[in-house]
């Protein structure tokens, strides 16, 4: 008796199998398509240019032997070191404060020699000294004519940098009694806000300024003679090297550093 074959069922589930294959292509694709975009950009353009140095640079290709005494390159010797040269005088810094100090010196030959105006300081700040009788009236607070000059220089010289400038206002020890002024804190306080704002009018930045009226407290010679009382009356402006140092000083302290 002849056995009866059973009938084999049609796997209709065959197509999972090539879709299984698909959705693992297309993971892997996804995997190495992510993994370039995240590649480190630094990395990668250091990457670039060593590829185009070592292709693109004329001493890296292939050149014959030479046979016999190479002829020693005097002429890209010479280059060579003056780009050194070069390369070390652009790393010198100049310092502001002795940039600003000699520009003022260069300025001011006259004042400096007819002793009008001081230049002094150290690697924390710089004094421009100014008698009040280049800039102010007897008694007043208000620029004559030929302070605006004067404090026009000034501002071309201080207005390219970044220092804070402290404005300080300083008098006699004579007594002022005005309306305008009652004391002579009034009377240095105003002096050194006129100041200020003529910088501020001929170009340096408000931030950088402040104004001091220190009155007649902080002499800097003998009240008892005219002469004395004519060294006190002076306006500084003392440029410091950050605001910290400006904060930090004074006239005293100054003068105690050997000012």
């Amino acid at each position: 008796m002849r056995r009866r074959h059973h009938e084999e069922h049609e796997n209709h589930e065959r197509w999972l199998v090539s879709y299984a294959d698909f959705i693992t292509l297309l993971f892997a694709f996804f995997v190495v398509m992510y993994s370039i975009s995240s590649i480190n950009e630094g990395k990668y353009r250091i990457f670039s240019e060593s590829l185009d140095g070592v292709f693109n640079q004329p001493d890296r290709s292939f050149k014959p032997i030479n046979i016999g005494d190479e002829r020693p390159r005097a002429h890209a010797a010479e280059g060579e070191l003056n780009l050194d040269q070069n390369n070390q005088a652009s790393d010198l810094v100049v310092d502001p404060l002795e940039q600003i100090a000699a520009s003022v010196r260069d300025s001011f030959g006259d004042l400096i020699d007819s002793q009008q105006l001081t230049v002094r300081g150290n690697e924390m700040w710089i004094e421009i000294e100014l008698k009040s009788s280049l800039l102010f009236p007897s008694g007043d607070a208000l620029p004559q004519d030929s302070a605006f000059a004067i404090i026009e220089k000034i501002a071309k010289i201080l207005s390219p940098y970044e220092n804070p400038i402290q404005v300080e206002g300083f008098t006699d020890n004579l007594p002022i009694n005005t309306a305008q002024y009652p004391t002579n804190w009034e009377l240095s306080s105003a002096r050194a806000a006129s100041i200020v704002r003529m910088l501020a009018m001929d170009g340096v930045s408000p931030r950088r300024l402040a104004a001091v009226g220190y009155g007649e407290f902080q002499p800097i010679a003998d009240n008892a003679s005219a002469e004395g009382r004519a060294t006190n009356r002076r306006v500084v402006l003392v440029v410091s090297r950050n605001l910290d140092v400006r904060r930090s000083a004074n006239p005293a302290s100054r003068a105690a550093s050997g000012q």
